[in-house]
């Protein structure tokens, strides 16, 4: 048997962090069992479809290097891979299986099935429909009265079913309700189109989230009712926002195109949302796209939901930018360097060889280089440390003597600004991180920078270097 799995959104905006995961987990199994893996696009809710939502799940498709097997642009022999281009599949699949006895037409007006609402305002159908006459539905077909299609649900007995990562799954047929399959417009609903769908392309292994399994007894009928083997089912423990709250698109959690704007690259994210719900068996972190197929396994997943962790989110993106060479990180870091405000007035690549051992994400670069350009007027008590004997009169001698020494360079490297200040440190018996704290400072007026006095020296250049050392000489002495 060809292990088939698909993923089938809806077109309601960006690629949401947990739509992503289950489409990861459906593409991992899938490619970890040499089978499948299949897109389609539930566009039946045409209510809540956004223009364009389409194209953006393409995109996030393939800026995360998943590829699918077949889809709408990749024709596999059981097409349409579209809903709203299947509708009558729908209503004649509906209709045998009103002739098998798992549905039936339903008539009620909105007036009837309103008065059906109990005390705690729940309706639940009563199968009134289901005792109508086969001339009565007929009659009520040729005079055109509206109709839904409802499914026939037993009202005694259990619906049982074993899940991948839960285990047996069992709910009283009584606690499930004749739901509607087909809509008075003639569109499927979600319950029904998903099983027509799944069996006519062949799926054997669905992946979707936990909230669905309490419907599967539901979809279990359906294929009892006509006859076809059921798929296996894979149901997915919910992210959470926090102990409490599930992460929710309505609520503006976090989605994929959130995370690019942040900064994160992509290796990154779909590393750690691999691991929202799953790890490997032998609990690695930093996994490649090639890795994690071949670690997949079903045993790794979670019963329990995820907390997406932000801050350890963080961490994993920084062992990748790690792993940059220069010109990839200016390159992806471009449009944070330009929203900067020391944009297009350093060397770029001296920036990216201080930053990247320094950055968790490209959207942190503005507020680490920033400095450069808010440098006059800074706090003149970050002399005052006691850790390295530092106060105003030692920061004074120190620029006295780094000035003209700097002045007289002609060769201005980091290399030989280490030998200046070394000397400096020698001839004065100044303590190393009073002499290298003071010319820091001196140079940024900032407490964090991302590298140390040669280093922002040579960024700087001769020029701007002096000027600076001068500026906080000056400032020291009208303190």
């Amino acid at each position: 048997m060809e292990v088939r799995t698909r993923f089938a959104p809806s077109p309601t905006g960006f690629m949401h962090v947990g739509n992503l995961r289950t489409c990861l987990y459906g593409y991992l199994f899938a490619k970890k069992n040499n089978g499948k893996f299949i897109l389609r696009i539930e566009d039946t809710d045409q209510e809540r479809y956004v223009e364009g939502a389409v194209e953006i799940i393409y995109n996030t498709l393939k800026k995360a290097g998943i590829e699918h097997d077949e889809g709408p642009d990749k024709d596999g022999g059981v097409g349409p891979y579209i809903q709203s281009e299947r509708k009558p599949i729908y209503l004649e699949y509906a209709k045998k299986l009103v002739e098998l006895g798992g549905a039936y037409y339903c008539f009620c007006d909105k007036e009837r099935l309103d008065s059906l609402a109990g005390d705690n305002g729940i309706k639940k159908y009563d199968k009134h429909c289901l005792n109508l006459s086969a001339k009565e539905v007929q009659d009520k077909l040729d005079s055109g009265v509206p109709y839904v299609i409802r499914q026939n649900i037993p009202t005694e007995g259990v619906s049982s079913y074993n899940d991948m990562v839960f285990g047996e799954i069992s709910v009283p047929n009584a606690d499930m309700e004749d739901g509607i399959l087909i809509k008075s417009d003639g569109m499927p609903t979600y319950n029904f189109a998903n099983v027509v769908d799944d069996h006519l392309m062949k799926i054997t292994h669905v992946i979707r989230g936990m909230e669905y399994l309490s419907s599967t007894p539901k979809y279990n009928l359906m294929y009892d009712a006509f006859g076809w083997e059921r798929p296996e089912y894979m149901h997915l423990p919910p992210i959470m926002r926090d102990a409490t709250h599930k992460l929710s698109k309505r609520h503006g959690d976090a989605n994929f195109e959130d995370f690019l704007g942040k900064g994160y690259l992509i290796p990154a994210i779909v590393n750690y949302i691999a691991l929202l719900g799953w790890a490997p068996s032998d609990n690695r972190e930093k996994m490649t796209m090639a890795e994690l197929m071949d670690a997949f396994d079903v045993k790794g997943i979670s019963k329990s939901g995820s907390i997406l962790d932000e801050g350890k989110m963080k961490w994993l993106n920084s062992q990748y930018i790690k792993e940059l060479t220069e010109e990839e990180f200016v390159t992806l870091a471009l449009p944070f360097f330009e929203k900067s405000k020391v944009a297009g007035k350093y060397d770029y690549y001296k920036l990216a060889k201080l930053l990247i051992p320094r950055v968790e994400i490209l959207s942190d670069i503005p507020s680490k280089i920033d400095f450069l350009e808010e440098f006059e007027g800074y706090d003149k008590e970050l002399y005052e440390n006691k850790k390295n004997k530092m106060d105003k009169q030692i920061a004074i001698e120190i620029l006295e003597k780094c000035i003209p020494e700097f002045e007289k360079i002609n060769d201005y490297s980091e290399e030989n600004l280490q030998s200046i200040i070394a000397k400096i440190i020698e001839d004065g018996g100044y303590k190393k991180g009073q002499v290298f704290l003071t010319i820091r400072l001196a140079l940024t007026g900032a407490q964090m920078t991302p590298g140390g006095a040669t280093e922002m020296a040579d960024l700087l250049g001769k020029d701007e270097s002096v000027r600076r050392l001068k500026y906080s000489l000056n400032y020291l002495k009208d303190w």
